[in-house]
């Protein structure tokens, strides 16, 4: 058995070692705030491939909640990305650019994105904008700083190599300063991301009828707590299932490093 394999296994043992004891609990205690999975599981199985439907397998709760919350998550951390690493690659190459605007970001940092969503209720309404403001201030940032410390992290040589040989900047930048900085802006892509998916529950709470967000509050305002935690629920298998598409990504990209083939050789020897 492989290392990688093996740890899936233990991995997997473990949260069906944790759901089973979840269950056990729930039943022991039989309070209505915590319902057993299985009754969780039937909940959200109802909720999301039974009943009036657009096709065959998916209700309408997927068309009116679910793929809309998903398309304002998805394109306000897209939007924040492509800002944060075009901003961030142009700061990391300025020798200054940084002892200008440093003070100013570590101030926009500080600000919890989530008071600022009556600001953006004022600019914008209750509509799409508001809440791709809100995804977009939140998850820049790491993009951002990660990228400006990728960037920075160049090696020297090679900057004093592609000045020697008169290479052009477009093609110093995508050939060796964006590869090389690529660790750094995954790793704020996948804490950018996270925080995506938490800004767009919390500003689907403001004035909407129809969201993730505004389905789980909706279900904690009718006590229907066994749809509340099915929402849960579903919103962690999101964030993971995300999460780990990024990851294959990254792998992919970043499999031309030596480290990474480093670590592949040594989980095929295990």
């Amino acid at each position: 058995m492989t290392r990688p394999f093996a740890s899936m296994v233990q991995r997997w043992v473990a949260l069906v070692f944790l759901v089973v004891v979840w269950e056990f609990a729930a039943r022991s205690a039989g309070t209505v705030y915590f319902p057993p999975p299985t009754k969780i599981a039937q909940t959200g199985f109802e909720l999301w491939f039974t009943g009036p439907s657009r096709n065959l397998f998916l209700t309408q709760t997927w068309f009116d909640d679910i793929l809309p919350s998903l398309a304002r998550a998805l394109g306000g951390w897209a939007i924040a990305a492509v800002i944060g690493i075009a901003l961030g690659t142009a700061l990391g190459r300025s020798r200054t650019g940084m002892d200008y605007v440093g003070p100013l970001f570590g101030f926009m940092r500080a600000i919890p994105p989530v008071t600022l969503i009556p600001v953006f209720l004022v600019l914008f309404g209750i509509y799409t904008e508001m809440k791709l403001a809100t995804i977009v201030f939140g998850t820049v940032w790491p993009v951002l700083m990660n990228t400006v410390d990728g960037v920075r992290s160049v090696d020297p040589l090679q900057a004093e190599t592609a000045r020697a040989f008169r290479t052009p900047r477009h093609r110093w930048i995508f050939a060796v300063v964006l590869p090389a900085a690529m660790p750094k802006i995954f790793a704020g892509l996948r804490l950018s991301l996270s925080i995506a998916l938490l800004l767009m529950v919390v500003s689907e709470l403001v004035g909407r009828s129809s969201g993730l967000g505004y389905q789980l509050i909706f279900a904690q305002r009718q006590f229907d707590f066994a749809i509340m935690w099915a929402w849960i629920v579903f919103l962690g298998f999101l964030g993971y299932g995300l999460n780990s598409l990024l990851l294959i990504v990254e792998r992919r990209v970043l499999a031309w490093q030596p480290s990474r083939h480093t670590e592949r050789a040594m989980q095929v020897g295990g």
